[in-house]
């Protein structure tokens, strides 16, 4: 991208290599390219960056920049010469640090701005799959596609900067290594943009605002550029077509576009030259969304959110537009999180500035923030603990921290049953309760969210048996469809299991939210979906956001939103050009069709093969959901509208309409009063029995077996011999000194014997340790699993207990 492009790109920008128009270069008549243009990182002729010597350096050595200190005025930069054997389109490399994490490497580094001949800075803000994508260099550096820079014959100043902060694994920090840069002489000038929509969007506008399409090159012409472009609805229609000149010596031309329905708008342009018969490798392609004209209802009704990892999937100067298209698309909620190492390097020295910005940011749109606690800074620690603190008072304090940062809701970790680590339930219980008290300890706390379980089983058994529910607002889980399924995902069963697993422990009035729900698409490196899949995902995203409504979720997080490439598989809702793909129209038709989305039950009668649901809408409408595994007419009420998966009106004068996998939409007006709106849950406030917090502690070497993300079977209790010591945390999380008695309640055949007094004072925020014996009797079966149950009493109230599991190892 251009670096004078400023508002181009930050509306978004496609760089898929297309043919060269042959505009303006010799190459184009077949003289040869001249040699690439080589830097070394440290060869800069002015800079603030340190240079560290490395054998590994292509020059022997590289520019280093690793520093909590914040920038001066002019920022961490380095200015480099070069000399242009002529002018032209150059294709800027470069051997240095990603922004993201990539499969080769777990270093990242802060997002590099350019300057090209004393111009503007403006951001390299290229999505994630284009960093995880890059090859490996060496070290902690890969060979990274920057940009395309326009240079004059001659002598050009190129400028690199850095002035954000990017999360290291100990904290936040500026950060840049750079080798060497490297420019290639590209032929001609191509054609590299689309774009359609408003200055400043993700190629997004809503229905009956004029728009128009932007079509751009990589350099100025010498001569016009006839342009051709075509665009394509969701449903494979010819929506606009025509021809557009790029006047010499520019690089864009705007095309007004006509009124077009809400819907998702594939645009296709290549050089006019190129002739009708070019194939898509001579074609730039892009997206476009066309929102409805209503927008999905805010605030607490609104039951949509979308999961964002801003600091890992999204550019700084992206992060306005972005929570704009999530507001615009009809999310009420974003999921995210920042990292607890990075946030508190140091035991009580707090560093959330760089997340608190992207959390204000998300308020500025009207989104609610879903807060995720990640796992403990290596300082809180120990080999028996991770990836927990072992002190449980240092998850209380973060935990306030988080809260008073204005989060709308605070989740107490992220999918702890397929993690890699040997914690166990009770272990991640005990963390629960200290996090949700330290949340409940502050002024107008946020809700509490229980952990984001990946699937049902003997983890999530163990945690709901230490009592945890009584200390949150949320119940959450995640579902996502078998892998192997890249046709027509299944929604899975999770819903239904959890609501029944709910229902069964008398928690079936604790809302359930489904914090991750998304499918798997396979993708090759440099590819974006096929249209087919693209398909696929549009469908499943309005399936599965419906059925989990229809079992009883009371609010549904798509995962992901920004554009996401992880091992093969590709999640976003944008493309690698942060324009949306269907599935974020999709999102858009839906949540602005259901409005409040009140469940009302499956619709009865339909066709063999056909699937409906309906709701109340809070508008006084009904609004029914149908699709079908094949084309299958059915019956549509008088007066009522239709909308396709797009949210575009169809014929209403039709006796019935034809369903397909792709869903539709059937709305009523009813005579019926919009059904009541979700009020949050608050459980009742905690009595000081329930700060009371028992935690079981072993040594490294009772550790439970790995759970092997979620797959190993029992047993899987600590594993202990015939006599084990081992220790019961007692903590008061209290303003005052409380006494507690505890008392082991072990089964199977097992004895637990205290070594030392089991009545304790505990003083206000302090913890007191009770040393136990436990002893397996000869009648104890190997590898067995079998509950050991602490229980306490607190001015004669319960205290919740704590339950693990143990084996005879």
């Amino acid at each position: 991208m251009g670096l004078n492009r400023r508002t181009a790109m930050k509306a978004g920008l496609l760089t898929t290599a297309v043919s060269a128009l042959g505009l303006n270069s010799a190459h184009s008549q077949g003289t040869s390219a001249p040699p690439p243009i080589t830097v070394q990182g440290e060869a800069a002729v002015r800079t603030n960056i340190p240079v560290v010597r490395d054998r590994r350096a292509s020059g022997g050595s590289y520019l280093a920049l690793n520093t909590r200190k914040k920038p001066p005025k002019e920022g961490w930069y380095a200015t480099y010469t070069v000399r242009a054997p002529e002018a032209g389109v150059y294709a800027l490399t470069a051997v240095a640090t990603a922004p993201v994490e990539t499969p080769h490497t777990e270093a990242t580094a802060s997002y590099l701005q350019l300057s090209l001949n004393n111009g503007e800075f403006a951001e390299i803000a290229r999505s994630q799959p284009y960093w995880y994508e890059s090859k490996p260099a060496w070290g902690g550096l890969s060979v990274l596609e920057l940009d395309e820079l326009e240079l004059r014959r001659g002598e050009n100043t190129l400028t690199f900067r850095v002035t954000e902060p990017t999360v290291l694994e100990t904290g936040t920090a500026y950060a840049l290594a750079l080798d060497r840069f490297t420019l290639r002489r590209q032929e001609g000038v191509e054609l590299r943009e689309v774009h359609a929509g408003g200055d400043g969007t993700l190629s997004t506008y809503r229905h009956g605002e004029p728009a128009s399409l932007t079509l751009g090159l990589n350099g100025r012409a010498d001569a016009p550029c006839r342009v051709r472009y075509t665009v394509v609805d969701y449903f494979g229609e010819r929506a606009a077509e025509g021809y557009a000149t790029i006047a010499a010596g520019e690089k864009t031309v705007k095309v007004a576009l006509p009124q077009l329905p809400p819907g998702n708008y594939r645009v296709a342009a290549s050089g006019a030259d190129a002739g009708d018969d070019a194939g898509a490798d001579d074609e730039v392609v892009g997206h476009f969304a066309c929102l409805p004209a209503l927008p999905a209802v805010s605030g607490d009704a609104n039951r949509f959110g979308v999961n964002v990892w801003a600091t890992s999937l999204l550019p700084p100067s992206r992060l306005d537009a972005f929570a704009a298209a999530m507001r615009d698309m009809g999310a009420g909620w974003i999921r995210d999180g920042q990292a607890w190492p990075a946030a508190e390097p140091a035991p009580g020295t707090y560093d959330t500035e760089h997340h608190d910005r992207v959390t204000r940011t998300m308020r500025r749109h009207g989104l609610s923030p879903l807060e995720v606690m990640s796992p403990a800074p290596e300082w809180a620690m120990t080999a028996a603990s991770l990836p927990l603190p072992a002190d449980l008072r240092h998850a209380y304090r973060y935990a306030r921290r988080l809260a008073s940062g204005h989060p709308a809701a605070v989740q107490l970790s992220n999918e702890p049953d397929v993690d890699v680590t040997n914690s166990t339930g009770d272990a991640h219980a005990a963390f629960v309760k200290a996090a949700a008290l330290g949340i409940a300890d502050t002024p107008d706390p946020p809700l509490v969210v229980l952990p984001g379980i990946a699937q049902a089983g003997h983890f999530q058994d163990l945690l709901l048996a230490n009592d945890v529910v009584r200390y949150a607002d949320v119940w959450a889980f995640h579902g996502y469809p078998d892998p192997a399924e890249q046709g027509e995902p299944t929604f899975p069963g999770a819903a239904e299991e959890q609501r029944e697993l709910a229902d069964r422990l008398g928690a079936g009035e604790v809302p359930r939210w489904m914090t991750e729900c998304g499918a798997f698409f396979a993708v090759r490196p440099g590819i974006d979906l096929t249209p087919a899949q693209q398909a696929v995902q549009a469908r499943y995203l309005v399936r599965s956001m419906v059925e989990g409504l229809a079992a009883g979720n009371a609010r549904q997080f798509w995962f992901a939103g920004p554009p996401l490439h992880d091992d093969g598989v590709y999640f976003g809702l944008l493309s690698r050009e942060f324009q949306p793909l269907p599935a974020y129209s999709a999102c858009a038709a839906l949540t602005s069709l259901l409005g409040e989305a009140h469940f009302a039950g499956p619709v009865s009668g339909l066709p063999t093969g056909a699937v409906g649901f309906e709701f109340d809408s809070g508008r006084g409408e009904s609004v029914r959901v149908l699709w079908a595994a094949k084309p299958v007419g059915i019956p549509v009420p008088g007066g009522a509208t239709v909308h396709d998966i797009m949210g575009r009106r169809t014929a209403t004068a039709a006796a019935e309409v034809t369903v397909s996998r792709d869903p539709v939409y059937v709305v009523t007006t009813t005579a019926d009063h919009p059904g009541a709106r979700p009020s949050p849950h608050r459980r009742t406030p905690l009595s000081p029995a329930e700060h009371i917090v028992l935690s079981q502690r072993y040594s490294a070497r009772n550790a439970a077996p790995n759970k092997d993300n979620g797959d190993t079977e029992p047993p899987l209790g600590y594993r202990l011999s015939r006599r084990t010591r081992m220790s019961l945390d007692v903590y008061n999380f209290t303003s005052t000194s409380r006494t507690v008695t505890v008392k082991a309640r072990p089964a199977g055949g097992w004895s637990a014997r205290a070594d030392g007094p089991t009545r304790v004072e505990v003083p206000p925020q302090g913890r007191r340790t009770v040393d136990f014996t436990v002893t397996a009797t000869g009648g104890v079966k190997r590898r067995t699993d079998h509950r050991l149950q602490f229980t306490a009493t607190l001015d004669g109230d319960e205290v919740p207990a704590s339950v693990a599991l143990v084996q005879l190892k």
